[in-house]
């Protein structure tokens, strides 16, 4: 067969095989949950998070808004610092006048630290209906963790609801969504089928063009890695009512396979834990909305954790700190403050058994 000679094909159709018959012969490694705490609340709305290590510290961000869920112009990122994971304190905060901040996401890039972040345009209040066509990016970096520039605007994101973001061989990508040639659509039903996701690409983290699209109709929200060979390996979720997908792409970012999994999964998060790909994100069942993670094996998700969380809640943030250990960072309302509903920042503290 003549395709055994391109060695990304046979690295797309084999290893996910190879994975899932080792995983079978010696079953996937048991997670424990050590610990869970609540690292923020302020009596706003916290929501989307993301974790990195960058120069020996952690760092944790997430949008904070008075007025809730939705796309308000007075929403704002903030950005959290810890040498231990278990003691954080705040190093910056930032707002785009105007717009909704939320979805912020980390990059380590040349050297940098960038933190990414959507906008919905709003005007001086909350929009009637929000126009993904006016969606814009927006930066801030630092160079130390402790002096911070931006938030500017990313060129070649307008139109585009930009999300999780990798890094390779000197360039950045992005995850971008936007309607098929910038539609106008007056409701939702009508909308996400015309969603695409692109891939984006940087040589700075700041100016974007596109490398690949990826998905041509419901694009959601994706998290991806770079496998060291650069071909990709993402996680899509492809919109409510319909299950999440996995994704394979050849180095060159032209070619992608998409096979669906057996649910949804929102705000997903894709990251590799000493050789393994955990999957986390919303999971919903009996319409119990609950964060959860899993390992991917092969194209199969295997449940190993559901962390303590209900109502409006995932959006995992993921760092190893040592082989066998890891936190994940998440957002949810199952607790109350002063008897009050609360929407609070978590972190959880994970432990890998033997495998």
């Amino acid at each position: 067969m003549r395709f055994m000679n391109v060695p990304w094909l046979r690295t797309i159709l084999f290893l996910p095989l190879l994975a899932a018959i080792s995983m079978a012969a010696t079953g996937p490694p048991e997670i424990q949950i050590v610990d869970v705490r609540r690292v923020f609340d302020n009596g706003e709305h916290n929501a989307f998070t993301d974790l990195v290590r960058y120069r020996d510290r952690y760092y944790l961000t997430f949008r904070s808004c008075p007025n809730g869920h939705g796309v308000y112009p007075t929403s704002s990122i903030i950005i959290l610092a810890s040498d231990d994971t278990k003691t954080w304190h705040p190093v910056h905060q930032f707002a785009v006048p105007l717009r909704d901040v939320r979805d912020p996401h980390f990059l380590v890039f040349q050297d940098k630290l960038f933190v990414y972040s959507g906008a919905w345009y709003c005007g001086e209040k909350a929009p009637e209906q929000r126009e993904i066509n006016e969606h814009l990016g927006f930066a801030v970096w630092t160079s130390d963790g402790a002096t911070w520039q931006g938030p500017e605007m990313l060129e070649g994101t307008y139109g585009h609801y930009v999300w999780r973001a990798a890094a390779r061989d000197g360039k950045a990508y992005l995850c971008g969504r936007r309607k098929r040639l910038f539609a106008k659509t007056a409701t939702r039903a009508e909308r996400d089928p015309l969603i695409e996701s692109a891939m984006l690409e940087s040589d700075d983290g700041l100016i974007w063009r596109k490398a690949a699209l990826f998905q041509e109709h419901h694009g959601g929200e994706t998290a991806f890695l770079f496998e060291a060979d650069g071909s990709a390996l993402a996680v899509a979720n492809c919109g409510i009512g319909r299950n999440s997908q996995v994704l394979r792409a050849n180095p060159a970012l032209t070619q992608w396979t998409r096979i669906d999994l057996d649910r949804g999964i929102g705000g997903p998060m894709l990251a590799r834990w000493n050789g393994h790909d955990l999957v986390g994100g919303r999971k919903t069942l009996n319409d119990q909305p609950r964060t959860t993670l899993y390992w991917l094996v092969g194209d199969t998700l295997r449940e190993i954790a559901e962390l303590p969380s209900a109502g409006d809640n995932s959006y995992p943030g993921f760092v190893q700190i040592a082989p066998d250990r890891a936190v994940v960072s998440y957002y949810s309302s199952h607790e109350k403050i002063d008897g009050k509903p609360s929407t609070n920042i978590y972190l959880a503290e994970l432990l890998m058994l033997a495998d």
